[in-house]
């Protein structure tokens, strides 16, 4: 039987690029977003989109369900959605704090908590964080402090589910100019406001090892061989995909 994913935010961006790597490998993939988007329902039959959002720990589960509803099975969950912006600590407000926490970190968590509900042995999740995560920046306390709780859950929930063979790990990416990303750094707060192309090519220049930054379908590859039985000793790693950026 083909094995079943799902992907939170896997509509757009890097999640869209995970969707397309997962589809190609011949999973049964299902979508967890708040919309169905055009390229999504390009992808074929064995991509399933669920309306979703992932701050509530219900629609997780109607997530699980829709999945176990149609396959019977549950290999691989992916905690993809998030919420990047950047913002001063003088300016952060309840509403501010309350989407950022809402969206990455107890999303991540509601995720964990229903797929581990019904996981059997040799299951695996994946959340994806950010190098935001093991590193502080300016400006970038919010989004730093959920991507810190990501890993804190990841490393955590290993240790908790590792007896029953169930793995979890953590992708951190760095910088992926998607739809999203670009809207975050064009605010007057973030450190590529008024010269998103010219920041974007110099930390690449500045920041990365080898002569680019990650795109994300090698996001997508980097879950895709986390989800395999070729990563069967792996787990609790939060692993840096940001050529070079933050070698560890």
């Amino acid at each position: 039987m083909k094995k079943t994913v799902i992907i939170t935010g896997g509509n757009k961006g890097i999640g869209l690029d995970i969707t397309r790597v997962f589809a190609k490998a011949g999973y049964e993939v299902f979508v967890g977003a708040r919309e169905k988007t055009r390229t999504l329902a390009e992808l074929g039959d064995s991509v399933h989109f669920i309306k979703t959002n992932v701050k509530f720990e219900k629609d997780h589960q109607n997530l699980v369900k829709a999945a176990l509803e149609k396959t019977g099975r549950l290999d691989t969950y992916i905690n993809n959605a998030g919420f990047s912006a950047w913002r001063s600590i003088g300016n952060i407000d309840e509403e501010f704090l309350s989407n950022v926490l809402d969206t990455n970190l107890k999303g991540v968590f509601w995720g964990c908590k229903s797929a581990l509900a019904i996981m059997e042995s040799g299951a695996n999740i994946v959340n994806i964080s950010s190098i935001a995560g093991k590193r502080g920046s300016s400006n970038n306390s919010a989004y730093c402090a959920s991507k810190f709780g990501v890993n804190a859950i990841t490393q955590s929930l290993s240790k908790e589910v590792g007896k029953k063979n169930i793995r979890v790990n953590a992708v951190c990416p760095v910088i992926v100019p998607t739809d999203g990303l670009i809207e975050a750094l064009d605010e007057p707060e973030s450190p590529a406001y008024g010269n998103i192309e010219g920041f974007i090519d110099n930390f690449r220049k500045t920041q990365a090892a080898l002569p680019e930054l990650p795109q994300g379908g090698q996001i997508g590859k980097a879950c895709l061989f986390l989800a395999s039985d070729a990563s069967s000793a792996i787990t609790g790693q939060c692993i840096n995909v940001d050529c070079g950026v933050f070698p560890q």
